[in-house]
């Protein structure tokens, strides 16, 4: 057995420093945009184990066999849902599926308020409950510049609706991170997010608009921005809170962009804005014409033939997320590994814990009810429908891997670096320097969070870093531990706008190479202010309306 030591340099000072230098140098390296995220993931994981060893006293089999485990856990199931959602959205775009659905998304009105709002925001969403990972920026600039929104609005305006659903992205993927760095149950977690999110998800449709089209250009339109923020918000807390937390950004989506046609259907501005750019001081764009870049309608044929394979996402996906579908393939489709020499060898100890607690590493491989796995079968099954052989399936999936292998390194390491750090108790460490914050502390933790996302480029990642480290602040501080690590994904998600990785995916996606500061300057302060107010609502949550908080 092996006790973990919270100040090995005898100094609270030094002994946190040393503890945060994994961290900072991942974000260092990442922040400095002259090293891959990948490179500085795995240089940032050499580093952890070099502390954990010389100066935390982790014996090195420990850290060794602990890096592997969070590098397997990294790929199943986190790296396996994003491959298979990448590997299904490259074989629509194969096959011009897409293509169509650009068309009919873009082709449903030519005001630009109305737009932002069907597909900036809750067709967004649906790519970022979907796959997550800078895909719905590069998906939804990508159809704004086709229609012919200025290379500023269309890059800067879906990075700042990209917010609110990021913390249920790729099918639940960062509350899967949080719970297996926290040890909390992911649907605790995930209803959590869900009392948090929903405000925001009624204001940042407002923000969006307002950013776009200034106050007036924002009150003319705002039934419509009430009905897109109302359809989403209502179900983000109602699936989170008694479905799961997997399926919430596809569910909410969905509902979102159906109240949002159905009430244009119904209603219409009183003037119509065409311009494609951000508003000008003295309002002067109003009402000039800008061309639509749409090819031919497409028949209804094409068009359910585009919306076929997310219909097969959203059905399997429903059923894999049921209690009912785990219990019946988990007891013969589940294998369990204690890692030798890890598992149960290690113990938390005083102030972090009242006795000492052995800490448990085993890998539970539920290869089947992974949500990766039914992502997979509904990507086969969509890909046979649109024409594909198996053999083309084969050749298409090999591809997708050789697209995503650097991702997935960098999820893995990340992972890594978590789990070591969790295992060494060089997170432990950061927690009580954390928890000097006091009473300010749930205000600070959001905004840890915030930082994670907007130096990482993920909420997975930032969640990953710094969940169990929320965890323990908040048990030291006599706050909710579930509150906090919601926090930390909650107030993640207004840092996706800022971070170097989704302006890189923002200015390729509408070909505005060179423009990256630009594109920053435009969000920064969006980013900042989103954020605080995220930490006055977790500050409120732990203090004043506690009934809030999930037990």
């Amino acid at each position: 057995m092996w006790d973990q030591v919270y100040d090995p340099l005898s100094s609270k000072t030094l002994s946190t420093i040393a503890a945060a230098l994994p961290v900072v140098t991942l974000l260092l390296l990442i922040a400095s945009n002259r090293v891959k995220a990948h490179i500085a993931a795995l240089i940032a994981l050499v580093v952890a184990n070099v502390v954990a060893v010389v100066i935390f006293t982790m014996p090195a089999g420990m850290t060794l066999r602990a890096t592997l485990l969070g590098a397997v856990i990294g790929f199943f199931p986190i790296g396996w849902i994003v491959l298979n959602v990448i590997f299904l959205y490259r074989l629509t775009v194969e096959k011009g599926a897409f293509e169509t659905l650009q068309n009919t998304i873009g082709g449903v009105t030519k005001d630009r308020r109305l737009q932002l709002l069907l597909i900036a925001f809750s067709f967004g969403a649906f790519f970022e409950g979907a796959s997550g990972f800078g895909t719905p920026v590069a998906v939804t600039g990508a159809i704004l510049i086709g229609l012919g929104f200025s290379p500023l609005a269309a890059s800067g305006l879906s990075l700042i609706a990209n917010t609110a659903p990021v913390a249920f992205g790729a099918l639940g993927t960062p509350i899967a991170g949080l719970a297996s760095v926290t040890g909390i149950d992911p649907f605790l977690l995930g209803a959590m997010v869900g009392r948090q999110l929903p405000f925001f998800s009624l204001i940042v449709p407002f923000w969006l608009i307002w950013a776009f089209a200034g106050w007036k250009g924002m009150k003319d339109v705002w039934p419509a921005i009430l009905v897109t923020g109302v359809s989403f918000a209502v179900p983000q807390f109602l699936i989170s809170n008694f479905i799961n937390p997997w399926i919430v950004d596809i569910g909410a989506s969905l509902m979102s962009m159906a109240c949002l046609l159905l009430f244009l259907k119904v209603w219409s501005p009183k003037e119509l804005w065409t311009s494609p750019a951000l508003r000008s001081r003295d309002d002067s764009a109003i009402g000039r014409p800008a061309p639509v870049a749409l090819s031919v309608k497409p028949t209804t044929a094409q068009v359910w033939m585009s919306l076929l394979p997310w219909i097969i996402v959203c059905a399997v996906l429903l059923l894999w997320g049921t209690t009912w579908f785990k219990s019946h393939v988990n007891p013969w489709a589940t294998w369990n590994y204690a890692v030798p020499g890890l598992d149960h060898m290690i113990n938390k100890v005083a102030p972090i814990v009242a006795k000492p607690t052995p800490e448990g590493a085993v890998f539970g491989f539920t290869w089947l009810s992974y949500t990766g796995s039914g992502m997979l079968i509904a990507a086969i099954i969509s890909g046979l429908i649109m024409g594909f052989s198996p053999l083309g399936l084969i050749t298409a999936y090999g591809r997708t891997i050789k697209v995503c292998a650097y991702s997935l390194i960098t999820i893995s390491a990340m992972l890594a670096i978590g789990t070591l750090t969790r295992l060494s108790g060089i997170d432990a460490t950061l927690g009580l320097a954390f928890a000097a914050t006091g009473v300010l502390y749930p205000f600070f933790g959001t905004l840890l969070g915030w930082l994670g996302v907007a130096l990482t480029g993920s909420d997975t990642a930032s969640n990953i870093l710094f969940g169990n480290l929320q965890k323990i602040t908040s048990e030291q501080l006599g706050i909710s531990p579930i509150l906090m690590a919601a926090a930390n994904s909650s107030g993640g998600v207004m840092g996706k706008m800022i971070d170097a990785q989704s302006i890189v995916v923002a200015s390729t996606a509408t070909n505005w190479f060179g423009h990256e500061g630009t594109i920053l300057r435009f969000v920064f302060w969006h980013s900042i202010a989103l954020a605080c107010l995220v930490g006055v609502l977790v500050m409120l949550q732990a203090y004043v309306f506690t009934g809030m908080i999930v037990h």
